[in-house]
């Protein structure tokens, strides 16, 4: 095996390592939020320094891939995609880590029926969902699984456009808990967030496999 192989083989690798425990951090988070846990949410936080070291590592080893190795057709297309997917995965552990630190801040529990009324349940799932489907579309190099993300991303969106309006009402109805009642708004514009970058690494695994740049996957989702 030449050296480039061995190299992008463990880039890969890497990669993989990185979209698992950005995974494992979201879910951390949104359990977190969902229970109330603080000691699960303060977990989250403490490691987000591991996240930050790894994207700096894996920045650093695309960077030494192109100088190094100069790869060219499908090996350079990784590397770029990698690059990019590296970035992407730790803003979405930026925005789980947001997410933990509203934890730490509550105040009590948020009402059963204000996370009901805002579809917090559907949006962490699907959240959830999208990027394991992300990251079984990249381990698996399918770029079927990376087409079908985006159809999942048009149910957060939804939830977010609806979720104003949601939110007035419960504010009228819980004037007691404003605070964690705008955590929990913020919460769903996070997670609407995640789905938008997990839809960058759909973009990626597309680019790198097909060799077609493809953006605004939603108009492709049908």
């Amino acid at each position: 095996m030449k050296q480039l192989e061995k190299e992008l083989k463990i880039l890969r690798q890497n990669i993989i390592e990185m979209m698992l425990l950005v995974s494992n951090q979201l879910e951390k988070a949104c359990e977190a939020f969902d229970t109330g846990n603080k000691e699960l949410a303060m977990e989250v936080v403490a490691n987000e320094r591991r996240i930050n070291a790894y994207e700096l590592k894996l920045d650093a080893d695309c960077e030494n891939i192109l100088a190094l190795h100069n790869p060219v057709a499908a090996d350079l297309r990784f590397v770029m995609a990698g690059y990019n997917i590296i970035s992407t995965l730790e803003r979405i552990a930026d925005n789980a880590d947001g997410i933990a630190r509203y934890v730490v801040e509550m105040n009590g529990a948020i009402p059963p029926k204000a996370k009901e009324a805002i579809r917090f349940e559907e949006m962490k799932c699907t959240a959830l969902i999208m990027l394991d489907d992300a990251i079984d579309a990249f381990e698996e190099e399918s770029p079927a699984k990376a087409h079908g993300i985006p159809g999942k991303d048009l149910l957060l969106n939804d939830i977010n456009i609806q979720s104003a309006n949601a939110m007035v009402l419960l504010l009228k109805e819980y004037p007691q808990d404003v605070k964690n009642l705008l955590f929990l708004f913020s919460t769903i514009k996070k997670l609407e967030r995640i789905g938008d970058l997990t839809k960058n690494i759909a973009e990626e695994v597309i680019f790198f496999i097909e060799a077609k740049v493809v953006k605004h996957l939603a108009h492709n989702a049908g």
